[in-house]
Formats: structure tokens, sequence, C-alpha cells
């Protein structure tokens, strides 16, 4: 199982006051390649990621307040990686964090760019270190992803996370094709304002073997941070590229982290989990589509109380009777924005609604991010509020 390293990043969130996340729902255009998958075209690929840090940087609306922007898995063209971190350092405001997928390269090249940030990273490089001095696996496919904090006094931060466990299509007979299986996962512990976060790969939530997986490990780490300090995991935020999101194995999951399952553990109680996918615009070349990507989605403890609506756009359940409330997004290309409940359940005498949706944003004919009205949200869908007991 990966080994969790604490690491502390300067982050001054508003205290006592709900934090905003924004999901990419973008499309990734995949062909097969020698380091597994890379995009079929990296400069509109780019364009697409570059049109959502513009967005971002500009700040229109309440767009000022975002804390987190989340890319799916391997949207971004490795050519473009400084460009990236270029433009969050340059143009983002203090106290963001940009977690984004890169598409796979060999671990040779994962070790070198390890280095450039081995300030941030140093465990991670020990831990390639050691593989690497296992076994010839300097040619294995890594796919990996970035987390990118931009701390309150303008320093930027990169931490590097590889995925741990391979999907259907990159598995292979001859190791050379195999994937690089990751050996850690960061727990960002902000300070002053003791917000706790992590990010993983798709698959990395359901990776488990007959004695242990690598939720149990979240857990565990968890509840020793609240054992020792009586803080949580705030927040686990899940990035993907995923044709089937809501699978039976991820609601099984789902079910034993927030409690149903396995014993009600204080340091996940009241963790928001966001799963952020690839839209259905998504082609994987050589793999047809059968039920398409999208339906990024956002779970917390059913002590919040969510009330059940149904709009175009979004659905509210409890994700076929799990533990959880869940907020639903459809599958087209979409920027969502919303605010990530406060870090305790609420008052059951308030009428408060912990998690709201400020804004969805599509693409016009033009290319740009436009606002979807209420007038569009509501066409063609009934609307049902339900009070939950």
């Amino acid at each position: 199982m990966p080994e969790i390293i604490d690491k502390r990043v300067n982050l001054e969130f508003p205290l006592g006051h709900h934090l905003h996340c924004m999901i990419a729902q973008i499309p990734n255009r995949l062909r097969r390649c020698e380091t597994g998958f890379c995009q079929m075209d990296p400069e509109a690929q780019w364009a697409t990621v570059r049109s959502v840090l513009d967005l971002v940087a500009g700040g229109e609306g309440n767009m000022r307040k975002l804390h987190f922007l989340l890319f799916p898995e391997a949207c971004l063209p490795v050519c473009r990686f400084d460009d990236m971190l270029a433009a969050i350092g340059g143009s983002f405001r203090p106290n963001t964090v940009t977690v984004f997928g890169v598409e796979p390269v060999r671990l040779r090249d994962y070790r070198a760019i390890l280095a450039r940030f081995s300030d941030d990273n140093a465990e991670a490089v020990e831990l390639v270190e050691r593989d690497i001095n296992s076994g010839d696996v300097l040619e294995v496919p890594v796919n990996w992803c970035c987390i990118a904090v931009k701390e309150a006094d303008g320093r930027l931060r990169v931490f590097l996370e590889a995925k741990s466990h391979p999907f259907r299509g990159e598995e292979y007979i001859d190791k050379f094709h195999d994937l690089y299986r990751g050996k850690h996962f960061y727990l960002l512990r902000s300070w002053p304002s003791c917000f706790n976060f992590m990010a993983i790969i798709c698959l990395d939530y359901l990776y488990r073997d007959l004695y242990s997986s690598n939720i149990r490990q979240i857990i565990d780490h968890a509840d020793q941070l609240f054992y020792t300090t009586r803080q949580r995991l705030d927040a686990l935020f899940v990035i993907q590229c995923n044709p089937k999101p809501e699978h039976r194995a991820y609601r099984d999951v789902i079910c034993g982290f927030y409690g149903e399952y396995l014993e009600d553990m204080p340091g996940v109680r009241e963790t928001v989990t966001v799963f952020g996918n690839t839209s259905d615009g998504t082609v994987l070349e050589d793999e047809p589509i059968k039920e398409g990507y999208g339906h990024s989605y956002v779970v917390i403890n059913r002590g919040h109380r969510l009330a059940h609506v149904r709009f175009s756009e979004f659905v509210t359940d409890d994700f076929d009777g799990a533990p959880v409330c869940r907020l639903r997004f459809g599958s087209g290309t979409r920027l969502y924005y919303f605010n990530l409940p406060q870090q305790h359940e609420l008052d059951p005498r308030t009428s408060r609604v912990p998690l709201k949706v400020h804004a969805i944003l599509s693409k016009d004919e033009s290319d740009a991010w436009r606002k979807i009205t209420a007038a569009e949200l509501v066409a063609g869908y009934e609307i049902a509020q339900e009070k939950q007991a």
C-alpha cells in the first residue's frame, strides 16, 4: 500500500466560512503511444486547459474566491507542464490549490521532474530511487498528477504523485507497457487554517488486496491525526478519466468510508469527497465508449441533510441508499463551481443548505465559457424538493 506523507502548506483560508471548489469537466482525446496513452492534439487540449486558467485568473463574479480547482486525470500534455505551473504561479491568487493530471511519461522522466521539485518531494524521490535500484524499471510508464499550491505569501509549491493502480487499458503482459505503481500519497495540512486535504487518481480510490486497501490506509491515517491533534481529513479529491464513474465498486467504498460497513471513524466522518471526471466528449483510441464519461459528483456525510432536487445539470441523491448525501452533475463539458461544506455537521434545527452550486459554465458558439442561466437549468425537467427526515 502507498505511504501517506504529511506536508505542511501555508494557506490562510477564511476561518468559519466555507471554501469554494471548481471541477473542470473537460474532454480527454487520447491515443495509444509508447508511454501508454497521450493526447491526440496537444495544442487543442492546452487551449482548453488555458481557457479555464484564464477564467479563474480573471476572477469575474465570485470566481476570485476560488480555493480548489480540479482538472481530470491525464488531461495536460506533458510538453505544457511548465506552462501550466507558470500560469498558476503568475496569475492565480494566493491561497489557491490546483490539482491536474498529466499524460503519462517514462519513469526516468518522472524521476527527473521529481528531482526538479525535490524540496517538496524529497520523500517521493527516495521511494522512486528505491524502486529504480531494485530492478530495470526506468522505461515503465507513469500516470501522474500534480498538486500545485500557491501559498498565502505567493510561493508556489509543487507536489507530484504517481498513480498506484492501472486501468484495464494500461495492463499488459509485457512489463515495459505496464504502469508504474506509485508508492505515496500526500496529506497536505494547511496552516494556519487547519484544513487538511488529499488528492488521488481514479482507481487509487478503489485499490485493495485481500488484507488492506488504499482507503483503509487513508482512514487509519486520518484517525491517527484526529487522536493526536483533534484535526480531521477535511477533503479528498479524486481526479478521473473514467467511463464508469458510478460503478458499484465506488458505491461500496463510499459506504465503507462513511461508516456503513466499517466503524464510524472520527478522522473521516466530516470529509467531503469530490470526484472530478472528464466529460462525455472523451475519446480513447481503440476503446469503444459504451456508457460514456462525465457525472462528476460531491459526497458528504448524511448528517448534513441535503434536500432532494432535480435540475437539468445536477441532481441530489443518496447514491442508491448509501449513507451519504450526493450532488451529482451531468456528463457534458462544463465547469462546476460550488462550495465545500464546513467541517462540522449542521444543527438539526437549521434550514441552511450546506452545499450550494454557485455557477455552471458551458462553452458557447465562439468557444468561450458562459454561465448557464437559471431558466436553462429547469428547462425540460421536473423540479422536486423534499425534506429529509
